[in-house]
């Protein structure tokens, strides 16, 4: 399975990951800048994600409680997501995201 995770400076990747996994775990495995500090518990807005347009309706809504965590990070839109909240399966193969500025590690050039 694979997602396709524009970067914070624009690059496009096509990461491949297992069912099952947290899309947050396949960014992060594959070295992206994404600091995922609570590690998929849901206690933080640090794997913060936009998802493309065409796949919202595939990724569903986020829970209550995912979006009150999204509402604590300034650059949340109507398509933002948290990636530890998507799992990988045949339904996302192929999803494409774009990493939120308040996901990054470390400043983006």
């Amino acid at each position: 399975m694979k997602i396709l995770v524009t970067d914070q400076v624009g690059t496009e990747h096509e990461l491949e990951g297992l069912e099952g996994w947290r899309v947050m775990e396949v960014i992060r495995d594959w070295g992206l800048n994404i600091k995922a500090e609570c590690g998929g518990a849901l206690s933080c807005a640090t794997c913060h994600v936009y998802v493309d347009k065409s796949w919202l309706d595939v990724v569903g809504a986020p829970s209550d409680e995912e979006e009150d965590m999204l509402d604590s990070v300034g650059d949340v839109r109507s398509n933002s997501r948290l990636s530890c909240q998507l799992l990988m399966s045949d339904a996302l193969d192929g999803l494409k995201l774009t990493l939120a500025p308040s996901a990054a590690k470390e400043e983006a050039a």
